[in-house]
């Protein structure tokens, strides 16, 4: 569905970064988050109607912390009031953001507290408490409250969003400068869809600088809210199931971050469980690169074919896996 479907605009107190916003952010995350880099893979994926698609990979599961997520983090915790982070910090996570979080809040010698959904993979888990994070765990339902309504009683800190922050999109959006230095004529970007915050960084810096360059979001068979949201124009709820694929996917789009998606965001595509598990083991058996189901999204759209032609680029956002998980997959069972 293109990004200019439908006619609903929410006002959101959220805005996409500025160039002076990326180049701040790329300052204040230098030294702590990589440069990651961006590899070709070494497939070529023939298509009958146009040219074949050259697929890159970003390696983001080579950030410390194995995730992008530290990009915004950082940026975050370095932008907030220094006296309001003494009381400590306190955000919703599935994981990956809430290491970063707690990475930071470490080095400031504050307290974080993350509440994190049941379905939270264990490795990610384990990786919070042994950064010093306090972990509050809550059905899946109960933890997209804390999401949307930016509270969580009885616990006292500074709330960090994960992905509903201008700070955070910033911090995302140093990804898209990156690609941009690497791969100038990149023709589409693929990231994979959670809560829109790496997509539209990414994708501010893309309409600015290249406004050719096509935005897909890839979603997985467990939920696709950014599918419904751009075919209806408005946000909408959406069957949601937990999956091995936890990264990404949620029952809808978030009200203030709509907006941001539909200026950023041409087309979201679902890759089935087989696709990301049969993208998950070609990394890992192909090029020895470890990806979480998120991760290997993009790969496994871009692999599918589905996402077209021309110098692709995938990014592959995480590499924190269960080990119990990357073992089936590689051994040729299936997670799910």
């Amino acid at each position: 569905m293109d990004r200019n479907s439908g006619e609903m605009a929410l006002q959101s107190p959220l805005r996409l970064p500025s160039a002076a916003d990326v180049d701040a952010a790329r300052a204040n995350i230098a030294g702590i988050a990589r440069r990651t880099p961006l590899w070709r893979l070494d497939v070529q994926i023939p298509r009958a109607d146009g040219p074949p698609a050259n697929i890159y990979i970003k390696l983001e599961n080579l950030q410390p912390l194995g995730s992008f997520k530290i990009r915004a983090a950082v940026n975050a915790m370095k932008t907030a009031d220094p006296a309001a982070l003494r009381k400590g910090v306190l955000a919703p996570s599935a994981g990956n953001f809430g290491q970063g979080l707690a990475w930071v809040a470490r080095e400031m010698g504050v307290q974080a507290t993350i509440v994190a959904p049941d379905g939270s993979a264990a490795t990610k888990v384990a990786a919070l408490e042994a950064l010093g994070a306090r972990v509050i765990r809550l059905p899946f339902d109960d933890w997209w409250t804390v999401m949307s309504s930016r509270k969580f009683d009885g616990v006292d800190g500074l709330f960090f969003h994960p992905v509903a922050d201008s700070t955070v999109v910033a911090g995302n959006a140093t990804i898209g400068a990156e690609i941009l230095e690497d791969l100038p004529g990149v023709d589409t970007v693929i990231a994979p869809f959670g809560g829109g915050g790496l997509i539209s960084g990414i994708g501010s810096v893309m309409r600015r600088q290249r406004s050719k360059v096509r935005m897909i979001a890839v979603e997985s068979q467990a939920a696709q809210p950014a599918a419904a949201a751009l075919a209806a124009g408005r946000p909408i709820k959406v069957s949601f199931d937990q999956s091995f694929v936890d990264g990404i996917g949620s029952a809808t789009v978030l009200d203030e971050m709509w907006p941001l998606v539909r200026e950023t965001v041409d087309q979201a595509l679902c890759a089935s469980f087989g696709e990301i598990t049969n993208a998950i083991r070609h990394l890992a058996l192909k090029h020895r690169i470890i990806a979480e189901g998120a991760g290997a999204a993009a790969v496994a759209l871009a692999l599918s074919g589905k996402a077209g032609g021309g110098d692709i680029v995938c990014i592959i956002s995480g590499g924190n896996i269960d080990a119990s998980k990357l073992s089936a997959i590689l051994s040729g069972q299936d997670p799910f």
